[in-house]
């Protein structure tokens, strides 16, 4: 297994440190780099799964989760009592342990392994799972995930998308999975130690387009092989579980992979911001996959499956850009500069102000679209308008939130740095999420 090799790996290579072996043959600086770079970026071209992944639960037909009886045909703002507390322990969790940890998160480049089991205690994962099927989900809410996500953003944008990304899956396995699919894969969301999963939709192409992905799935017989790359991938040297898009001979379509497929690889993709979530490189070498494993039940709607993880991205940026905003406010306000807060000053004063109503803008286009996916109501140009609106205003946000704190923006002593590299990433990532 690859972890298992990684720490024997590691392992000899810390006996031998402690001996004076190296000192005699000259080569310590040669073993340290080589210790460095297999902590770092994990076994190239390696990907295994601890976990073996068995249909313990047949189901006749797959189990789906309904829009809430409340939908409306008018946009409405409000929230439920439910969602209200849900929103109260993410808050909570967000900024106590989040916050806190982002700057440590950031610089190794991965999530805790303790902040995944306290973000596990919050209950996301169980509220993507038919109660049918072992969860707590008696109805099917994006605006719940909007709401979940983009408070979890406003503690940290890379951590909020590892917790996240298991999430989506289950969430994709909810809304399309296959009665075998979601008696094989699903059930296991709900379980003590759901798997690490994550969505491989970006590529490492120029203007990439999530929906003409070059990498590709044949059909051979009553299997599938995947070619191709996939860039970005959070949680990507961990995962268990990948949802994979690739092109087929009738189009886009999404694929099921275990972890320690033959031919699946992962190394490090090493990221300007956003670094938290772990994200890495897949590569699949002729990847072969039952056909079975191809997302759907005949209802699957790989459009639907794009937008939904764009909405999440608009979501985390909105979060983020929240937390940049109520950063800047206090620290304009406690500033001085010649005798007075800098707030005082025009040129201040209505930059902060254009932050605020971009984000509100952000935050009406996203609210707006997502709203009419929980309604089953068409929102294709509602998420385009979304994401196109919000790459654009997120990043001036976080250019912004940099300038009010002059020279002090652009140091690892103050968060709003880390958030301008996080928000760079809204305007170009795609997959590894899903409301």
């Amino acid at each position: 297994m690859a972890r298992d090799a990684m720490g024997y790996a590691l392992s000899a290579l810390n006996h031998l440190a402690g001996s004076g072996v190296l000192d005699r043959l000259g080569v310590r600086r040669t073993a340290e780099n080589i210790s460095y770079y297999l902590s770092r970026s994990s076994f190239s071209a390696i990907s295994t799964s601890a976990r073996q992944f068995r249909n313990l639960n047949p189901l006749k037909r797959p189990q789906r989760l309904q829009a809430p009886g409340e939908t409306r045909d008018l946009f409405d703002l409000n929230i439920t009592d439910e969602q209200r507390m849900i929103r109260e322990s993410v808050q909570e969790f967000a900024r106590e342990v989040l916050r806190e940890r982002g700057e440590p998160a950031d610089a190794e480049q991965s999530i805790a392994p303790g902040t995944l089991e306290q973000a596990s205690e919050l209950g996301l994962t169980l509220f993507a799972v038919p109660e049918a099927l072992g969860g707590a989900a008696t109805e099917r809410s994006p605006v719940t995930s909007m709401l979940v996500a983009e408070d979890l953003a406003h503690g940290d944008m890379g951590q909020a998308i590892a917790i996240l990304a298991p999430v989506s899956v289950a969430n994709a396995l909810t809304q399309w999975g296959s009665a075998h699919q979601q008696g094989t894969y699903l059930v296991e969301f709900a379980g003590d130690h759901p798997p690490v999963a994550t969505i491989a939709v970006s590529e490492p192409a120029p203007l990439f387009d999530p929906l003409r992905p070059a990498c590709t799935a044949s059909r051979r017989g009553d299997h599938y092989v995947l070619k191709g790359t996939k860039s970005l991938v959070p949680l990507a040297a961990q995962a268990e579980l990948f949802l994979v898009a690739a092109m087929t001979e009738d189009g886009p379509g999404v694929f099921i992979v275990e972890g320690g497929s033959q031919g699946l690889g992962v190394e490090a993709d090493f990221a300007m911001g956003v670094r938290a979530g772990g994200q890495g490189r897949v590569t699949l070498d002729g990847v072969t996959v039952p056909a079975a494993n191809r997302l759907g039940a005949g209802d699957f709607d790989y459009r639907a499956f794009v937008d939904l993880g764009t909405l999440a991205w608009c979501s985390l940026a909105i979060g983020t850009s929240q937390a940049m905003l109520d950063y800047v406010i206090p620290y304009a306000n406690e500033r001085t500069a010649f005798g007075e807060p800098i707030s005082h000053r025009q040129s201040v004063a209505f930059l902060i102000s254009d932050m605020a109503i971009e984000l509100d803008a952000m935050r009406m286009l996203t609210w707006r679209a997502v709203c009419r996916a929980e309604q089953g109501l068409p929102f294709r140009r509602e998420a385009h308008l979304a994401r196109t609106l919000v790459k654009d205003k997120a990043i001036g946000i976080g250019t912004n939130g940099v300038q009010v704190l002059g020279g002090h923006g652009y140091t690892h002593e103050y968060p709003v740095e880390r958030w301008y590299r996080d928000l760079r990433a809204t305007g170009i990532a795609f997959g590894g999420l899903h409301l």
